[in-house]
């Protein structure tokens, strides 16, 4: 079964529309909060440092450099224009896939190796993520306590249409790194986008899966206060719950409004904040909220609610 979602290990900021019952444009929301010039990342971790037992300190030095070369020519990659310009990239691309290679051959025990490795070759402009399991996978073998490891084969088996098995993973990357949002955020994703497969599993209420989703959500927010991704997707959990409450998502989409400056930001709130306030039965302080949004990009969205209103009105 292939999944209809697409997790971040392809370094892409998920679809914030889709769960909107107004279906406010993706692209319009993540242009509007800078997502589209720096998304989520599920390989933002450093790659683990080899411990003084693992390898003597010239591989230290020696994967460092491969790093830093893989940095580099992935900069490169991303300042090309089309897939002809690409192409003048190849080899060197190629140059660091044999020296990642004959690093691994040099120094089989080391983990560091193998996790730096996968992640250069999950990369979208590489695209080797069977490949790169298989290194994670002797990556995790070789030591079991790396979160890194566990989010990225976590977000493999989620594209394989494995969430139950990918579930496990994002639980132990949580476990061993509690303090990092991003993991909790995958959390969270994978329990929205495969509810229905969990919830076949037979060992998911949708109570429970409802209330470990938003949690999850929530502890992403929480661990990141100055993230807007974070806050903006827990708002919108509020909509993928099976009883919403509509009080509480209203309160959170004010706090979040509180929090952006832009005109685009907040009066992308606004419809949000709208739309909650129709489902509330409180129309006339929805229809001062939908007076004040007069961006150009966000009126098919508007006469949606509009719409709604003056459907409401004729009842």
């Amino acid at each position: 079964m292939a999944p209809a979602w697409v997790f971040t290990w392809h370094s892409e900021a998920r679809s914030l529309s889709h769960l909107i019952p107004m279906k406010i444009s993706v692209y319009l929301v993540l242009a509007a909060f800078g997502l589209l010039a720096s998304p989520l990342r599920a390989d933002d971790a450093p790659a683990p440092k080899p411990s003084a037992d693992e390898a003597p300190a010239s591989a230290a030095n020696d994967l460092k450099a491969l790093v830093e070369r893989q940095r580099g020519l992935l900069t490169a990659a991303g300042s090309k224009a089309s897939q002809s310009e690409l192409e003048d990239l190849h080899m060197q691309f190629q140059e660091l896939c044999n020296d990642y290679e004959r690093f691994l051959d040099k120094y089989p025990n080391l983990a560091a190796g193998y996790v730096s490795y996968a992640l250069f070759l999950s990369k979208p402009v590489i695209d080797e993520r069977k490949r790169a399991a298989v290194l994670l996978l002797k990556a995790n073998q070789l030591n079991s306590d790396l979160p890194v490891v566990k989010n990225q084969l976590g977000n493999y088996l989620a594209e394989q249409g494995k969430p139950i098995e990918a579930l496990n993973y994002y639980l132990s990357a949580v476990k061993l790194a509690p303090k990092e949002p991003l993991y909790h955020y995958q959390i969270g994703a994978l329990l929205t986008e495969a509810r229905d497969d969990f919830l076949k599993a037979g060992e998911w209420t949708r109570a429970t899966l409802d209330k470990s989703m938003q949690d999850a959500f929530e502890q992403a927010m929480t661990l990141s206060p100055g993230n807007i991704q974070y806050a903006y997707r827990y708002c919108e959990s509020f909509y993928d719950l099976e009883i919403p409450d509509w009080e509480a998502a209203l309160i959170n989409w004010r706090l979040l409004e509180g929090k952006v400056s832009a005109a685009l930001e907040k009066q992308t709130i606004c419809l949000h904040e709208a739309n909650v306030l129709i489902k509330q039965g409180k129309m006339t302080e929805a229809r001062g909220l939908l007076a004040r949004v007069d961006k150009e990009t966000l009126q098919t969205q508007k006469q949606k609610l509009v719409a709604e209103l003056e459907a409401a009105a004729k009842k």
